[in-house]
């Protein structure tokens, strides 16, 4: 997502912070590409032209043109303007009323109302603890009631038993009186949609508002109709009144231009936005970090998150242990390969690292990308129990046979054993002999530059709550950690992830096959 937006702003501002001195003709010119630049992403014009004039307004004071780096001042004012037209804060859904909370989805159909109601009941369930109840209110799309079922079936979450013949406001004050009765702390009404505004959809929307009292209601738009879901956040408040938005399809969008005119012309935070298809491809809306995204400055507070969220503990624990013994079998290659995967692949995690959203497109171009896991992973289940714990076994007979049991060839089979010979030896060097360790000392030098005192002192990232996580980040920048560089981790890379290095590859970024140093 904002992909393009990214290109274009990136190229734009770097021009202006490669330069000594800025003039007013500078910023002006700065700007109008700027401009054009949000346009292309479909942001909303009333929403580019506020934009610009107050980014202009900041810009051309002359505390800015005269400051020692005016390219950069120019940069960090694009950025709160940025923040500000997102929202300032990031705004949850509010459980914040008598149980049982009801929360009540709109949207057009085809919006996917029916998918967000399961995720976000997943995600109430998981991480708020809470009991939740769904329901379906659509009675005319065939089946949609029984997709709900279906989904709370995948999910273990309860469905309200569907009753045929009755009315969307009978099935909402039913589920209400459900919920009350079963004990659920939260009621989500997954609601009827039609390919276009109407008069009965308003009334309906407007009658099931007045029967269950809904707390929240949450307009789900699709971020590619652009333009549209802004007109159409507009039409639902004026006639249903909504209190916030979920963006869905928001990985399929380049531009990203609804997301940044939403906010700005409804007056209604975005609360979530659906990153894939999976239930648990949902994130919420933090305009700061999506701001950063968007300007290249990486958002590690969020692949923290992701993380802790993905990553299982006592593998990790397992890892590190292994890692200390200086032992890495293809067992160990192929988990570190799936925990990659969960985090979103290769350009999920380089859109998150601070100064790397530009080595993605090199990064493909490369051929280093998501398919590739793949493909090892198929060789890795093509081994057997002793080729995976002991790859030296591995001659000509044995690779022709895994060549052929993972649609692979020769060469493939070769890549994958140097990687794993060249992971393997960082593991010794980490797991050495000596003061605990080379990995040990690494970690207990960033834990001391941050005033956080010796390995005792690393906290426990994914106990840390996203405050105290972005805190840990400024802590870092102020300490001389860099975007895009992590002191002692060879060749910048992320600790945890294939061992040192985002797997363990050496060269710029740790080095993949082909890829240039960066200059």
């Amino acid at each position: 997502m904002f992909e393009n937006l990214q290109d274009r702003l990136g190229s734009i501002l770097s021009g202006l912070t490669g330069r000594g001195a800025l003039s007013e003709a500078d910023v002006s010119a700065a700007l109008r590409e700027v401009r054009r630049a949000l346009l292309e992403a479909d942001v909303a014009l009333e929403v580019v032209r506020s934009f610009t004039d107050k980014v202009r307004e900041k810009a051309v004071g002359a505390e800015v043109l005269k400051s020692i780096k005016p390219g950069q001042m120019v940069v960090k004012i694009v950025h709160d303007e940025l923040v500000e037209m997102l929202g300032s804060e990031g705004v949850g859904i509010d459980l914040h009323a008598a149980a049982p909370v009801v929360i009540m989805m709109v949207g057009l159909q085809g919006s996917g109302k029916t998918t967000t109601t399961g995720k976000i009941a997943k995600r109430l369930t998981e991480r708020e603890k809470k009991k939740v109840l769904m329901a379906s209110l659509d009675t005319r799309r065939p089946a949609a009631q029984e997709q709900l079922r279906q989904l709370g079936v995948q999910t273990g979450i309860d469905t309200l038993p569907i009753i045929a013949g009755q009315s969307p406001t009978d099935i909402a004050g039913r589920a209400v009186q459900a919920a009350k009765l079963g004990g659920h702390d939260v009621v989500i009404l997954d609601t009827a949609g039609r390919t276009h505004i109407d008069e009965p959809l308003m009334a309906e929307m407007a009658e099931i508002k007045r029967k269950s009292n809904p707390h929240e209601i949450l307009l789900v738009a699709d971020s590619l109709t652009g333009q549209d879901a802004v007109n159409l956040a507009r039409n639902f408040d004026e006639r249903v009144g909504i209190t916030g938005l979920v963006l869905t399809r928001m990985d399929g969008d380049g531009r990203g231009g609804a997301a940044l005119s939403m906010r700005a012309v409804t007056g209604k935070p975005i609360k979530l936005i659906g990153t894939g298809e999976k239930m648990t491809e949902m994130e919420e809306f933090h305009p700061r970090r999506i701001a950063d995204r968007i300007l290249g400055m990486g958002d590690i507070v969020s692949l923290v998150e992701k993380a802790a969220e993905n990553i299982d503990a006592e593998k990790a624990a397992a890892m590190a242990k292994k890692m200390q013994s200086g032992k890495f079998d293809l067992n160990d290659l192929a988990d570190q390969l799936r925990q990659m995967k969960s985090l979103g692949g290769m350009g999920g995690i380089m859109g998150l690292m601070p100064g790397m959203a530009g080595m993605k497109d090199k990064l493909a171009a490369s051929g280093m990308n998501d398919k590739m896991f793949d493909r090892q992973l198929a060789i890795i289940s093509s081994m057997t129990k002793a080729e995976r714990a002991n790859p030296d076994i591995l001659k000509h007979s044995r690779k022709k046979r895994i060549a052929a049991g993972s649609g692979t060839d020769a060469a493939e089979i070769n890549k994958l054993l140097k990687m794993h010979r060249q992971m393997a030896d960082m593991m010794k060097m980490m797991g050495g002999k000596g003061k605990g360790g080379m990995m040990k000392q690494m970690m207990g030098g960033l834990a001391s530059k941050m005033g956080l005192g010796g390995m005792g002192g690393m906290p426990d990232l994914s106990k840390l709550d996203p405050k105290q996580l972005e805190a840990l980040q400024k802590q870092a920048e102020a300490a001389g950690i860099k975007p895009g560089s992590m002191p002692g981790l060879p060749g910048g890379g992320l600790p945890g992830l294939g061992g040192g290095t985002l797997h363990g590859l050496g060269g710029g970024f740790p080095g993949l096959p082909g890829l240039p140093k960066k200059k």
